[in-house]
């Protein structure tokens, strides 16, 4: 069986008729066996899709054909099995649910750092480095010496950041592909925060660009399609995904990493 690619893709554009947009993209992939999730709102694009290599760049190329997604960026992994069921495009209010109104990344949005040049400011002693992502993704990884919120999902991060974070002090973010992270520095800087950065690319950018020896990434990556998680090398990783809670575990510590508050398989765990 060939290979097949998998490629995480957002951006953030004003799409005034996303119903006209949907069916024609959903055909188009279809017709080229690609399988994966694709969300439209009036802010954008957002989505992981998967398919063997010519058929995908193929699905890419009419994406990008469409003025509205002319400059669309993705990450590229690889696996040998499809990760995804089947294919599908989904209206929302939002791309990625923040759940504030009237924050616009095309509006106001935070520096954008490339990954070869993350590494040297989070170790900034005074720069704060925020992980954006939900507590079951940041249990199996993260970059060393970030903060983790501890939260369950992203519309949780703007109470948290009010109630936690200095105003006065450099924020850095990062999230899996780029979105919530770069959906959060313009939440911040709407709030009255001076000086705020994201990753761009997320982490999937940076371990694809960033040789693994000179890395200040610990963990596995999750993703959200059927790896689970990826390594450093976005190979897929060792960890399941739990029957009853959803969160990934690893096969050698299987009462490890579930649902804080309830799993229907190991009940209460940390």
């Amino acid at each position: 069986m060939a290979q097949i690619v998998v490629a995480a893709l957002y951006l953030f554009v004003e799409l005034p008729d996303t119903e006209q947009l949907r069916v024609p993209i959903l055909r188009k992939a279809m017709l080229n066996g690609v399988k994966g999730t694709i969300l439209l709102a009036s802010e954008g694009i957002n989505g992981t899709v998967a398919g063997e290599e010519k058929a995908l760049f193929s699905f890419l190329t009419y994406l990008r054909s469409i003025p509205e997604f002319s400059l669309l960026e993705h990450k590229e992994s690889r696996t040998n099995q499809m990760p995804f069921q089947k294919m599908k495009v989904k209206i929302k209010e939002e791309i990625v649910t923040l759940g504030v109104e009237g924050i616009n990344p095309l509006k106001k949005v935070g520096a954008y750092v490339q990954p070869s040049d993350w590494n040297e400011l989070i170790r900034r002693e005074d720069v704060v480095v925020i992980d954006t992502r939900n507590d079951y993704e940041t249990s199996i990884g993260t970059f060393q010496g970030a903060v983790d919120p501890n939260t369950r999902s992203f519309k949780e991060f703007p109470k948290w950041a009010l109630e936690s974070l200095d105003k006065t002090k450099a924020v850095a973010m990062f999230c899996t592909g780029g979105i919530r992270c770069e959906k959060a520095t313009s939440y911040l800087l709407e709030q009255g925060f001076e000086q705020v950065y994201h990753l761009q690319g997320g982490i999937l950018k940076y371990l694809e660009e960033i040789p693994e020896q000179e890395s200040l990434w610990e963990g596995s990556c999750f993703v959200f399609d059927e790896r689970v998680s990826v390594n450093h090398h976005l190979e897929q990783d060792e960890y399941e995904l739990c029957e009853g809670c959803g969160h990934p575990v690893h096969p050698e510590n299987p009462s490890e990493g579930h649902h804080r508050e309830y799993c229907s398989l190991y009940g209460t765990k940390s």
